[in-house]
């Protein structure tokens, strides 16, 4: 994928407040110095504020301050002047609401990948197929894009909790006689260039999962630990 595209997806990231620590300084530093990441960043807020009247409203209940004041030892939060959310805030909050009830995954897939696939990562190079990976629970958790030049790219949507000494272990299953594949490993979520060398390109069917593992990787070559997130290839949106 190009240099462009991987800045676009980076951008969304920031705009989404995906990035932690040093990512995030790093893409605040470069948001005052690069024109080019300005701008993309610029078109993601764009993109993202014309979500606004489609998204209800919802304001966190005074316990949800209470228990942040706990958990940092702050002074609780004064009551805000009435004032609309964000928009990121408020598609958190109404997926959030949708997950209770059966369709809660199917529809959060939905629309991140349409939100992703369609005009995040819209550029030169628009992935030729997707695979949203959703949690146990149903949340969708990350994105597996696959482009015509044979990249395929792991974009997460969802923070995930990495326990200590452990990593994040990508696999993919083409075939079951072949079994998984280990394609991609990190300490933490992250934007990740998976390595499908040696496989088939990624088609409509095969399976990507994520699982935890030993520092190193899984000592058998195929998953151990728990499966953190799972999904399978279609076409793109």
């Amino acid at each position: 994928m190009s240099d462009a595209a991987e800045m676009t997806a980076l951008a969304g990231e920031f705009v989404l407040g995906l990035l932690d620590g040093a990512e995030r300084r790093a893409a605040e530093v470069r948001l005052t110095r690069d024109p080019a990441f300005r701008e993309a960043v610029g078109a993601w807020q764009r993109h993202f504020s014309a979500l606004d009247a489609t998204i209800a409203p919802v304001t966190p209940s005074p316990a949800l301050w209470e228990r942040l004041a706990a958990a940092t030892g702050s002074a609780p939060r004064p009551k805000p002047a009435p004032q609309q959310p964000g928009m990121a805030a408020r598609l958190w909050e109404a997926i959030g609401f949708w997950r209770p009830f059966g369709l809660a995954g199917a529809f959060a897939s939905l629309v991140l990948a349409v939100l992703f696939t369609q005009a995040a990562l819209k550029g030169p190079e628009p992935p030729s197929l997707v695979a949203v990976l959703s949690a146990p629970d149903g949340r969708a958790a990350a994105i597996v894009n696959a482009y015509a030049d044979g990249t395929v790219q792991l974009v997460p949507i969802d923070r995930v909790t990495v326990p200590e000494g452990r990593i994040l272990e990508v696999w993919t299953l083409q075939s079951r006689e072949r079994g998984p594949v280990s394609v991609g490993r990190m300490d933490r979520a992250r934007t990740l260039r998976l390595n499908l060398k040696g496989l088939s390109p990624a088609e409509v069917g095969h399976l990507f999962e994520i699982t935890i593992e030993p520092p190193g990787g899984s000592p058998t070559g195929r998953p151990t630990g728990p499966v953190l997130m799972k999904g399978l290839a279609a076409t793109s949106l």
